[in-house]
């Protein structure tokens, strides 16, 4: 029987899954200067952690959610997404309390899982890397974390980036703007689509988010919610506008955009590439917004919050597409070459103490002629090689060979173990010269 991984989960190997360690240390390297510490939540959560705060009629908990009834009768989700699950230890764990400042930012990356059609770049396992932070309301957070989401996809290589802005106001502001996005939509009810149908006696503000050409079509002349925020809402989002511009980050603004989750109010954001790796279509590789009124609906405080998700596979793709080379270190400091049996174990305590003297070292294993491990070391580019044979071994001594130059000394093993650091300057010296 040929046993083939499940579809739409990739298996990640040697090589390829350098790339993800170096987009991984990128991210924690930025978040540490922004003050963001990691969480790790489970990989499953209760139903309703997901249902309660996703909305019922988002496409995530109605057609993609990977859930199932436990051995002891219990509703389990595996996380769809990254924040209702953050939200959720914040408020069991009480990260609110008054001995925790404010704001609480968070990290996290890790697999999710949407059972959906797989495609380049979307898969049912796929990869986050997000942040929340907690306890403030004013925009000023929005811009940061804004800015933050763009300075990490520019140090991970990509340029051509563009940022789509929108807000979805307060309680009053959305409220009030249902109103008006009803009364256009009633008589255009017949023409809509039947997920539209459905969404305009549940939530009529998600048929802002169809993909159905019908629906676009219909909505591209609905009213704005632009034109319908309190006071109050339309003061963040100018705050946010006018804090952006001080910052010099270009955005547009997209009345229409929704976002996929019902959970989201005040500002709503997309970073967006027109990558070749999506046919040259403005595709979003990072998106997020505000979600005040969350860490109340899993039993919390009045608190609020902001964060944004990157999909760790589009943002790969999109990498590989433009071309970026990735700047991944796979150099090995050192290789031991052991000339017959008898050298087996000198040459086991030498790779054992280099290691543990921080070097990365390695040796031969399947009893290979020098002239092979000599290939190894290549192949491995390794910086320098350390030759031991019997001859060697009964003097105490080992040569020194730096793969580049070519130079080589003799160096006595009792030197090496006692301190390597100085002997290695030696040797790679004349590389940087």
């Amino acid at each position: 029987m040929k046993y083939q991984r499940p579809k739409g989960t990739t298996d990640i190997i040697p090589g390829e899954s350098a790339k993800w360690q170096y987009i991984e240390q990128t991210a924690r390297q930025l978040f540490q200067k922004y003050r963001y510490n990691e969480i790790r939540t489970p990989i499953f959560e209760n139903f309703e952690v997901f249902s309660r705060t996703s909305g019922e009629t988002s496409d995530i908990v109605t057609k993609e959610m990977y859930d199932f009834f436990d051995k002891g009768e219990r509703h389990i989700t595996l996380r769809p997404e990254g924040t209702a699950g953050v939200v959720r230890a914040y408020v069991e764990n009480k990260l609110y309390g008054p001995e925790v400042q404010r704001p609480f930012k968070a990290f996290y990356m890790g697999p999710m899982f949407r059972y959906e059609r797989p495609q380049s770049g979307r898969q049912r396992q796929f990869h986050q890397i997000g942040v929340e932070a907690f306890g403030v309301d004013n925009p000023t957070l929005d811009v940061e974390v804004m800015a933050m989401a763009v300075n990490l996809l520019r140090q991970c290589g990509l340029k051509d980036l563009k940022l789509v802005i929108n807000t979805l106001g307060d309680a009053q502001s959305r409220t009030d703007y249902h109103e008006a996005l009803v009364k256009y939509l009633k008589p255009h009810e017949s023409e809509l689509s039947d997920d539209s149908k459905e969404r305009l006696v549940k939530n009529p503000l998600r048929i802002l988010d169809s993909k159905d050409k019908q629906d676009q079509a219909i909505v591209a002349q609905a009213p704005s919610i632009l034109d319908y925020l309190t006071p109050e809402a339309a003061i963040h989002f100018e705050t946010v506008k006018k804090l952006l511009t001080a910052l010099q980050i270009p955005f547009e603004i997209e009345t229409n955009m929704v976002r996929g989750l019902d959970y989201y109010n005040h500002t709503i954001f997309e970073i967006m590439s027109n990558s070749k790796a999506f046919g040259g279509q403005w595709t979003t590789v990072c998106a997020g917004g505000r979600y005040n009124g969350l860490v109340e609906q899993l039993g919390g405080p009045e608190i609020p919050g902001i964060g944004f998700g990157v999909g760790v596979e589009r943002l790969l793709l999109v990498l590989e597409a433009e071309k970026v080379e990735l700047p991944i270190a796979d150099d090995l400091d050192l290789y031991i070459v052991g000339i017959g049996e008898v050298t087996n174990t000198e040459t086991l305590k030498l790779v054992q103490a280099l290691r543990q003297a921080g070097y990365s070292a390695e040796r031969d294993y399947l009893g290979r002629k020098p002239k092979g491990q000599f290939k190894s070391a290549n192949r491995m580019n390794a910086h320098l090689t350390l030759t031991i044979g019997e001859a060697e071994l009964q003097v105490g001594e080992a040569h020194l060979k730096n793969m580049h130059t070519g130079n080589e000394v003799t160096v006595p093993l009792a030197d090496i173990y006692a301190g390597f650091d100085k002997i290695y300057r030696n040797a790679i010296k004349s590389e940087k010269e």
